[in-house]
């Protein structure tokens, strides 16, 4: 923990100190000038995976890997007594875990000669606000290709129909099945284009307070009534969520389909499940589009399964339209989940490793208290 470097009449204000740092949600350590830690806050007791105690006793180059850019940097903000930022450093470690990459801000303390503090920052979260505003963008560009599409596609579709069934009349049967197979070609291509027009509705969405639990116990009765009914279903609840701001039949749309995908991954191995999740987490904000306010997201939605997982090639386009693993698969459903919950201001991803993959979604919580306590208590209660 932080040494004392302040008289009596400095407790008060270092106690206030010590509780904003903790309450920030990035690791914060300060170094004294020969590399000992001298203070963490709590996010840096997790992602050091020790107490502030403990670390205390050592240099901060016992817990980052031999020859990391971090120690360089601390050297480098020393010498010229100004802060820097490195982005993407890698500080994976068997001590650390892997994946660990950061952003890194290391500003010198000029009350106290050679000391500086270090802020981590955890790609992890900028790298999913990223990704979410790449699935936005690519939304809209399936946006202005669908429009297109309607105008300028379907309307030669028709004449190519009609003049088909013209040609069937007086066709002899061999000639009768070639019709056929262009009349259920141009269906199947009016089909596709009347799948993208979702796209480009661009109307609000007319939201309200909606009780989540509700909606995943109505997804999970239809999937277990169909695509699902031979797969292991359950739920780990939190039953104090508040309600969430959003549209309740989008919701089940996009929970329908990503509990299908899950199916499908799964497919007919005995040991095959799905879980559906719920939880608080506090700290993620987002702006909206059209608006210039922040919004808390603290509200996770998941579906976990055990199949075979997403190939990491495909991982990061995952969301990107015509992107897809199935034969007969257009790539839509998972472009149209994404404009779903981008259109409610809220985040969605996909991990996937080691048999097992996670679509999780976050949204904004409902600002209308007493439909909160009602969807409160009406909720479902924990893991069954």
């Amino acid at each position: 923990m932080m040494k004392d470097m302040t008289s009596p009449s400095d407790h008060a204000g270092g106690t206030v100190a010590m509780a904003v740092l903790n309450a920030i949600q990035n690791p914060v350590v300060m170094v004294d000038e020969s590399g000992f830690v001298v203070f963490a806050n709590w996010e840096a007791e997790a992602f050091f995976g020790a107490s502030a105690s403990h670390l205390a006793r050592y240099r901060i180059s016992t817990f980052i890997p031999f020859g990391s850019p971090l120690l360089a940097l601390i050297d480098q903000v020393r010498e010229r007594k100004a802060p820097v930022n490195e982005y993407r450093v890698d500080l994976s470690s068997p001590r650390l875990g892997q994946d660990k990459l950061v952003d890194l801000y290391v500003a010198p303390v000029l009350s106290e000669p050679g000391a500086v503090v270090i802020v981590f920052q955890e790609r992890s979260m900028a790298d999913k606000i990223d990704r979410q505003l790449t699935h936005r963008a690519a939304a809209r560009s399936v946006t202005g290709l669908a429009s297109m599409l309607a105008h300028e596609i379907k309307n030669p579709l028709s004449g190519i129909r009609g003049a088909a069934q013209l040609l069937e009349q007086s066709a002899v049967d061999d000639d009768r099945a070639l019709t056929r197979l262009i009349c259920d070609e141009t269906d199947r291509i009016v089909s596709l284009v009347d799948r993208m027009e979702v796209f480009s509705d661009e109307r609000p969405v007319d939201r309200m307070p909606v009780n989540i639990h509700s909606v995943l116990d109505h997804v999970k009765a239809v999937a277990k009534a169909g695509f699902a009914r031979n797969i292991r279903v359950t739920e780990s609840y939190d039953p104090s969520l508040p309600a969430v701001y959003a549209n309740r039949d989008q919701l089940v749309q996009v929970f329908l389909n990503l509990v299908k995908n899950a199916a499908e991954a799964v497919g007919d191995r005995p040991d095959g499940e799905i879980m559906l999740t719920t939880a608080y987490r506090p700290g993620i904000r987002l702006s909206v589009a059209g608006t210039r306010e922040k919004i808390s997201l603290p509200l996770e939605f998941c579906v976990h399964d055990n199949g075979p997982g997403v190939p990491l090639d495909l991982l990061p386009h995952l969301f990107d339209p015509f992107i897809t693993t199935k034969p007969n698969g257009s790539g839509l459903g998972l472009a149209l989940v994404a404009k779903i919950i981008g259109d409610h201001g809220g985040i969605i991803e996909c991990d996937s490793q080691n048999s097992r993959t996670t679509f999780r979604v976050l949204m904004p919580a409902s600002k209308d208290a007493s439909l909160e306590d009602a969807s409160i208590a009406s909720s479902t209660g924990p893991s069954r």
